[in-house]
């Protein structure tokens, strides 16, 4: 612990140092850290997708410094400090965990946690449910959240086999529009199919945004497989027929691992 606790003095002073003596960093403000914070995030996820040990932490750093950032820029107007700010966290994990720190029983389950901490965000005096759903997250992260937050309070199927007839439906219903050529109707019952799908992965365990990029990650590989293996050929892309690109693609499936 002695030595965590040295670690953060140092990324502090360093902070300290930063602001007063180096440019850039002493004209940085909360508005023009904003965007780079969100880069430092999708660099994390990106390193924790690969799996990869060593760009996970070198990520978590740079996205600490942003927090020791944001808190030495609070202070400088004494809005708070970074003391403020884990006092705060400290305070909150303790309230929303009666049953590490309290005397009350979730029965080991992770399900009855979660329903808890919603039913105390509303006696804190959180309006709705949904309250704590960033506006600016991506929209399949956001239906995600949304849809674990309402499962929260018993807003759910019964049993996971009944999503797939709101999947049918909402395909009958797209179908339907399409059919007529109706493009604000196609957009919207393509909502609603999506969001449907995001429950259905939700229902079986599956992080749906995890998912989707793992198959981004993997058309794009075997995409690449087949430019490459075009060009070896001495011909482009173009000038193929689908069923000889098909050939290459069922071929680049091999290397899927």
């Amino acid at each position: 612990m002695k030595k965590k606790l040295e670690s953060f003095k140092r990324l502090l002073e360093i902070m300290d140092e930063l602001r007063e003596k180096c440019p850039w960093d002493r004209e940085q403000t909360n508005e023009s850290l904003r965007n780079l914070t969100l880069e430092e995030a999708y660099e994390l996820a990106d390193a924790i997708t690969k799996n990869d040990k060593s760009e996970i932490r070198k990520e978590l750093g740079d996205l600490l410094l942003h927090i020791v950032f944001y808190a030495k820029i609070a202070s400088e107007s004494k809005s708070f400090d970074i003391a403020d700010v884990i006092d705060s966290l400290c305070e909150k994990l303790i309230f929303r965990h009666p049953h590490v720190f309290g005397n009350v029983d979730v029965k080991n389950d992770p399900e009855n946690v979660k329903k808890n901490w919603e039913e105390i965000k509303q006696r804190e005096g959180v309006k709705s449910v949904l309250a704590g759903v960033p506006d600016l997250l991506p929209a399949m992260i956001k239906a995600s959240r949304v849809q674990e937050k309402v499962r929260a309070v018993g807003f759910d199927w019964d049993v996971p086999e009944q999503i797939w007839d709101k999947v049918s439906e909402e395909l009958d219903e797209l179908i339907h529009e399409v059919k007529k050529n109706d493009q604000v109707g196609i957009e919207q019952e393509f909502g609603d199919l999506l969001f449907s799908v995001v429950n259905a992965a939700r229902l079986y365990g599956v992080d749906p945004e995890n998912a989707l990029e793992k198959t981004n990650r993997k058309f794009i590989k075997r995409f690449k497989y087949l430019e490459k293996h075009t060009m070896k050929k001495g011909r482009s892309l173009k000038d193929m027929t689908l069923d000889e690109m098909n050939e290459i693609w069922e071929d680049a499936k091999k290397y899927d691992s």
